[in-house]
């Protein structure tokens, strides 16, 4: 993204955050999306470098990777119409897969790129602590990998209190196996955003990431049984 266009963004999100009503969407339209378009350019650079990383990802399209503005608000006390920020999620299958992926988050003064895999249904989250259960070691050495604690410091996510189902409280990786969400981010600066950088340092975020990301998507994908390979 040109740094005029990368400026443009965060000072739209600034704006749509204080104004956050259709009324004010409605009259600024072009200018969301203009900003729109240049946000597009910048996942369909993220999209080919990670692309890289795992040619699965190759099958997507920018359109295929971002996130909607418009928010459910439903069942949520916030009704505010719009998200205040712009996002974009490279898995295969797109943004609405329930794999991997890696994740970059634009919004003034939050922004972050990162990864792995939030709240995942019952069915993965099943698999993953059957990997972990598995291969733990393997895990516990990515993440304390001296570039990864150095992006990231830890993983991140919500834990049980207690031990999952089928699992004892002694178990060598129970920590791990607590998780129900398995991500991991480190923040990018407005200043990154403003000048463009954020681009390079997500994608080598990405980088940092994949054998995180290798590892939960080898839990997700494993095969159970033979029937598959026939």
């Amino acid at each position: 993204m040109a740094k005029n266009n990368a400026n443009e963004l965060l000072d739209f999100l600034s704006s749509l955050a204080e104004n956050n009503n259709k009324e004010w969407m409605d009259a600024n339209r072009n200018w969301y999306l203009s900003v729109k378009e240049a946000f597009l350019e910048d996942v369909a650079f993220m999209l080919k470098e990670a692309s890289i990383l795992d040619p699965a990802i190759s099958l997507l399209t920018p359109k295929d990777c971002i996130f909607r503005m418009n928010r459910d608000v439903r069942f949520s006390p916030n009704k505010a119409p719009y998200k205040s920020n712009m996002s974009a999620y490279f898995a295969a299958g797109g943004k609405k897969s329930m794999g991997p992926g890696f994740y970059v988050h634009i919004q003034p003064g939050e922004s972050f790129v990162g990864g792995g895999i939030y709240m995942p249904p019952a069915d993965i989250l099943k698999k993953i602590r059957k990997e972990i259960d598995y291969s733990g070691a393997q895990l516990e050495q990515i993440i304390q990998e001296p570039e990864f604690t150095k992006t990231f410091g830890s993983i991140e996510g919500d834990q049980l209190k207690n031990s999952p189902k089928d699992y004892a409280t002694d178990h060598p990786y129970i920590e791990l196996l607590k998780y129900k969400s398995f991500v991991a981010s480190a923040p990018l600066s407005d200043q990154s955003i403003r000048s463009g950088k954020y681009l390079e340092q997500s994608v080598e975020t990405f980088r940092t990431m994949k054998p995180f990301y290798d590892f939960l998507k080898m839990a997700v994908e494993e095969v159970e049984d033979g029937s598959d390979l026939l």
